[in-house]
């Protein structure tokens, strides 16, 4: 789906000013947003957050904002219950949330948002920070096309963003966009260690994991080849490479088999989170 400035709302109201929303926030602005259309409430804003707002002319706290277009809800999941009957009076008949809660599904949101209509529940994950993020998202049957382009909008300028055909989808989501940074970070502690193990001093092979696997990853987004065929150009017959593969790809104790019950796994928490 594409998305353009046009798309952006004229109104949005963000609910929790933290790591995730702020960066949300800075995206939005570099794609285009106006920042006197942005309203941020926070309880506790940082220090950075004050100054930036202040800076950008984004209102902060004001006594009772009006109805947006958009309401963004990024507050932590548990908060949900204590802030819904403010919430619930920011929001207008026309207004759409997003929702980045993890564990809180669309039926969830309804049920304590009595006046929410156009509902987009997202599950981005950490690298959004650094505009590479990649989004899972699904909507509920209010929401119009002009509303999912403005999600869209505002949801890409961290990433990518993936429109899901159900909520349902959502959990497998978390289990390997919304988890998998951390599969990656715990990739580079266990190749430093076996650099180690294989007589490398630690702290070379830290920086060599660390610039291996950013660099792979560098690689898989600038090319347009499948990763098979990245892993199979960089893997001599017979070489040193190979003999890796073969340890990893052994099935049925390989990386595949690891990584289909870490995903499992992660989905099954987040299933009973959501439960």
């Amino acid at each position: 789906m594409l998305s353009s400035p046009s798309h952006l709302p004229s109104s949005l109201v963000l609910v929790g000013a933290g790591k995730m929303g702020g960066s949300m926030l800075e995206g939005w602005l570099k794609v285009g947003m106006r920042p006197e259309g942005v309203t941020v409430l926070d309880p506790k804003p940082s220090d950075d957050m004050t100054r930036f707002c202040r800076e950008k002319g984004i209102a902060l706290n004001p006594a009772s904002p009006a109805a947006p277009d958009v309401l963004v809800l990024a507050i932590k999941p548990q908060m949900l219950d204590e802030a819904a009957a403010a919430l619930n009076g920011w929001l207008g008949p026309n207004t759409l949330i997003i929702s980045i809660l993890a564990g809180k599904t669309i039926g969830d949101l309804l049920g304590r948002l009595p006046a929410a209509g156009a509902v987009v529940r997202a599950m981005p994950n950490l690298p959004a920070s650094i505009g590479r993020g990649a989004t899972g998202a699904a909507v509920n049957e209010r929401v119009s096309e002009a509303q999912r382009l403005m999600a869209h909008a505002l949801l890409s300028s961290n990433g990518i963003v993936e429109w899901l055909p159900s909520e349902d989808l959502i959990d497998a989501v978390t289990a390997v966009s919304g988890s998998g940074p951390a599969y990656v970070f715990h990739l580079v502690e266990c190749l430093a260690e076996a650099g180690a193990a294989a007589g490398l001093p630690a702290d070379l092979a830290q920086r060599l994991a660390r610039a291996t696997v950013t660099g792979a990853g560098e690689l898989l987004f600038q090319s347009e080849l499948p990763p098979a065929t990245l892993r199979q150009n960089v893997t001599s017959p017979g070489g040193t490479t190979a003999a890796a593969l073969e340890v990893l790809m052994a099935e049925p104790n390989g990386l595949k088999a690891l990584m289909r019950a870490a995903v499992a796994a992660a989905k099954r928490r987040a299933e009973e989170l959501a439960g």
